[in-house]
């Protein structure tokens, strides 16, 4: 059985769904880019049912600071520690609503896990942690490794690319410069395009990263420096990812994908920190290109050849879990090992993905405007992770500790000064980028030391979704989305009506405010608004 987007599924195929693993509603949580996680082999022993929300949180909330909320760990038994979650008044009317402050609470049951179970103000409902949640967990007191902390599509990410155009040298040419993008850069459910890699080049890709594609010609060492962790997570084990993920994933690296995955022209709108702007090479009027995926079939099929393998692991090990989508592993056991291993090279995998993008959007532009994409500065400003568990040093309990960090929906945000950020970058702190909806606006920001003391240097991954898909597509009926976006300045492309139906601007919370919350809580501090003119969607 091919796996395939849940927007794809026929009436048949969801009936099977309800057959096969006992799914009663169909606007289950979805991850990074808007997919349910595959359907089971019909073959393989089904799993438990997926647990389904509730429709109210009837649960103890304090105020913890300006904005700032604590669930006690009082409130369910087993809890080891409370749940933080940064939203403002308003934000939290409305997920009092929404059982993903539950998802915050189970998180904290988790073996290890230090000071807090965190979620961003992005939050909402997601498989096993919340989208937007975070936490620490320490091998030392042992901390468990889990894939519902991380994602099914593995190192879901961000990059953000500038040019020396500007809004007036692109705007007469702009539906050109879209049909382009959209013509040359494959999106849509399974489609593979023009880099095909064969299993043992695909080993290679998936422990190198992106100085893979250096040595091909289709990376720069710029590109590397900009890149978290240079586009490399050491640790990587290609021969745990099985030969189902390499033939998924073979055809697909340099591709977008599907949901809410995107590739965006935008326009530096305003700017709010002129020293932080001109280190990344920002202005105002300037032309930046965003570009939004991850690790594809390749990381959707890691993950769930993962949670095959953790069925009963928890028992094993004597661990009591509230939701049995928190499945994991202690660190440091044989299954723990082997999910690392295979989640580090499908991180790699993914950088090299947006990377492959990134190539394939310098070379539209350079088609387009008639100068070569060297010419026109299309430079990597930054890239980041933010479906992802990587080790981190971080102070916490009155000392500093190695621990594993699960982003799920969350983005690195380390502070100035800090070992990690690019040289460039040291004296501003580490580029935010937060992508908002395709009507509005995007946030540059730079990381704060607030970070570090109070979120183990994280901060929201975008806006965060108020309505399911399928309500989406209820919403959009008897409408042309592309149309309403253009009378407002946007050329928007897609591979079907219904990606842009699932994905129009009223379906998200406003990124403005959720960026205002991120900056009073000095997460990480503004530096630049993005307006979106142009959109490519699978």
């Amino acid at each position: 059985m091919e796996y395939v987007g849940w927007a794809e599924r026929s009436e048949a195929h969801r009936s099977l769904c309800v057959h096969l693993v006992g799914l009663t509603s169909f606007d289950p949580p979805y991850d990074c880019n808007g997919l349910l996680p595959p359907i089971p082999d019909p073959r393989s022993p089904a799993p438990a049912p997926a647990a389904m929300p509730k429709t109210k949180y009837t649960g103890p909330l304090e105020r913890a600071g300006e904005v700032c909320w604590r669930i006690p760990k009082s409130y369910k038994t087993g809890m080891r520690v409370d749940g933080l979650i940064y939203a403002d008044e308003q934000m939290m009317e409305v997920l009092r609503a929404d059982m993903a402050l539950d998802q915050v609470a189970n998180v904290a049951h988790l073996p290890g896990i230090q000071y807090a179970s965190l979620a961003m103000p992005d939050i909402h409902w997601g498989y096993g942690f919340c989208i937007g949640g975070v936490c620490a967990t320490d091998p030392a007191e042992g901390g468990v490794i889990s894939p519902g902390g991380v994602g099914y599509d593995i190192n879901c990410g961000v990059r953000l690319v500038r040019s020396n155009l500007f809004y007036q040298d692109v705007k007469p040419q702009l539906k050109q410069l879209v049909d382009a993008l959209f013509k040359n850069v494959p999106a849509g459910v399974g489609r593979g395009g023009k880099y095909k890699f064969n299993a043992r080049e695909l080993r290679q890709l998936m422990n190198e990263g992106v100085s893979f594609l250096k040595k091909r010609d289709l990376a720069t060492d710029g590109d590397i420096e900009h890149t978290e962790a240079r586009g490399r997570l050491a640790g990587a084990e290609p021969d745990n990812v099985s030969d189902r993920a390499l033939a998924r994933g073979g055809d697909q690296c340099g591709t977008l994908g599907s949901g809410n995955h995107f590739m965006e022209v935008q326009v530096v709108e305003a700017v709010f920190d002129e020293v932080a702007a001109t280190a990344m090479g920002l202005a105002k009027d300037m032309v930046c290109v965003m570009i939004h995926s991850g690790s594809r079939g390749l990381g959707y099929q890691v993950c769930d050849d993962a949670l095959r393998m953790l069925r009963g692991v928890p028992e094993k090990y004597g661990i009591a879990l509230p939701d049995r989508q928190l499945a994991c592993a202690p660190i440091d056991s044989p299954e723990g090992e082997h999910y690392l291993g295979a989640m580090c090279a499908a991180a790699n995998y993914a950088w090299c993905n947006r990377q492959l993008l990134m190539m394939q959007a310098r070379e539209s532009f350079a088609a387009v405007f008639g100068q070569s994409w060297k010419k026109l500065q299309m430079n990597l400003v930054y890239d980041v992770a933010h479906n992802i568990a990587k080790l981190e040093q971080h102070s916490t309990g009155g000392r500093d500790r190695r621990v594993w960090v699960h982003r799920k929906g969350a983005t690195r945000a380390f502070p100035a000064g800090h070992a990690e950020v690019p040289d460039v970058y040291r004296a501003i702190g580490q580029p935010v980028l937060i992508p908002g909806d395709m009507g509005r606006a995007s946030w540059v920001l730079v990381g704060s030391q607030g970070s570090m003391d109070h979120t183990f240097g994280t901060a929201c991954h975008g806006a965060g979704r108020t309505m399911s898909r399928t309500a989406a597509i209820k919403h959009a009926q008897g409408r042309r989305i592309d149309k309403e976006l253009e009378a407002k300045g946007v050329i928007a492309r897609a591979a079907s009506w219904r990606g842009l139906a699932e994905e129009q601007p009223a379906a998200y919370k406003d990124v403005n405010l959720v960026v205002d919350v991120v900056h009073r809580a000095n997460l990480a501090r503004k530096v630049a608004r993005m307006r979106p003119i142009g959109v490519v969607k699978g």
